[in-house]
């Protein structure tokens, strides 16, 4: 897919040593490039998931989690009516919640170790998915669902995989050494298939990577045109020039009719063009500007003035 070279590029470019004089010039260059791209992508084209409603609840499920959540409680019919729209709150606020609710009622696969169907600490949650109510332009049944806190589990689900499959390759050599060639090929032909698969979809192991590299190579190795793409805290092992990055990727999909709806803390994310930015630190829900969110007046007066902040943890008093 042509997202992938360009996003990756971007992202390698940035990750080289900025002690070099030359690279460091490269790096600004792309991601410039990069960020100009992201721009001029039109944030007119098609969404799949139009809205989202919440049938009423009775009296005994109001009382019980996750329906007693302020924001799910008083959540009417919710528009998700952009290519890219983002949940962001506090920590306890319900902005995760919500996206696993979503996450049940649309069936999405998860990449994870385990599915939403059968994650027995999401049996809360699986009960929201089933009072939602999803108004769709088009379905699809292209997307995933991801939760960075699974992904950890996922990659060594797969180096676990890729162990046994080598070591099965290694029992049939011994097995059928007194046997030809060709049936001893016949016979690691579905484990040299499936490491094959493995390796040209996520590299030949994603553990020699660093966290954002597995994660961004992992990601970008799931996406196909016209999905839907449901991202819990997506920036939790990316560093801010990673961040960027899976901006790039975004941003790519998005021009190939992909729709987003990402639960986040990040500033860098939430800066996404043209995005549909709810505050779920407010109730009922609601749409707030970039520049009005407390995530970002906080770290913009933060990074401006860091001494106003800090002064009274180095204070004798």
């Amino acid at each position: 897919m042509c997202f992938l070279s360009d996003s990756l590029a971007v992202y390698s470019c940035m990750s080289a040593s900025a002690s070099a004089r030359e690279g460091s010039d490269i790096r600004v260059e792309r991601l410039s490039e990069a960020l100009e791209r992201v721009n001029r992508t039109s944030r007119s084209a098609p969404v799949h998931l139009r809205t989202i409603a919440k049938a009423k609840a009775t009296a005994e499920e109001a009382e019980r989690f996750p329906f007693s959540v302020p924001i799910v409680r008083e959540l009417e019919t919710l528009s998700v009516n952009a290519a890219v729209t983002f949940l962001v709150g506090e920590n306890g606020s319900g902005k995760s919640t919500i996206l696993e609710g979503i996450a049940a009622a649309a069936g999405l696969p998860t990449i994870g170790t385990v599915g939403v169907a059968d994650d027995e600490t999401l049996g809360a949650q699986r009960s929201l998915g089933r009072a939602l109510r999803l108004t769709w332009r088009q379905r699809t049944r292209r997307g995933f669902f991801l939760r960075a806190e699974d992904f950890f589990g996922f990659t060594k689900s797969l180096s676990k995989m890729r162990a046994e499959l080598q070591t099965r390759l290694a029992e049939i050599e011994i097995e059928y050494q007194d046997r030809t060639a060709y049936a001893k090929g016949l016979a690691q032909m579905p484990m040299r298939t499936s490491l094959a698969d493995m390796e040209r979809r996520y590299g030949v192991d994603l553990d020699a990577n660093s966290h954002g590299q597995s994660f961004l190579r992992l990601f970008a190795s799931r996406l196909v045109p016209g999905g839907l793409y449901l991202l819990d805290e997506p920036e939790a092992p990316l560093s801010p020039q990673s961040q960027l990055a899976l901006i790039t990727m975004i941003n790519d999909m998005v021009a190939q009719e992909s729709q987003f709806i990402i639960a986040t803390h990040s500033p860098i994310l939430l800066a996404f063009p043209g995005a549909l930015i709810y505050s779920c630190d407010r109730v009922p829900i609601e749409a707030v500007k970039f520049d009005e969110l407390d995530h970002v007046v906080l770290t913009r007066d933060f990074l401006n003035d860091p001494e106003k902040f800090l002064r009274h943890l180095t204070s004798d008093e």
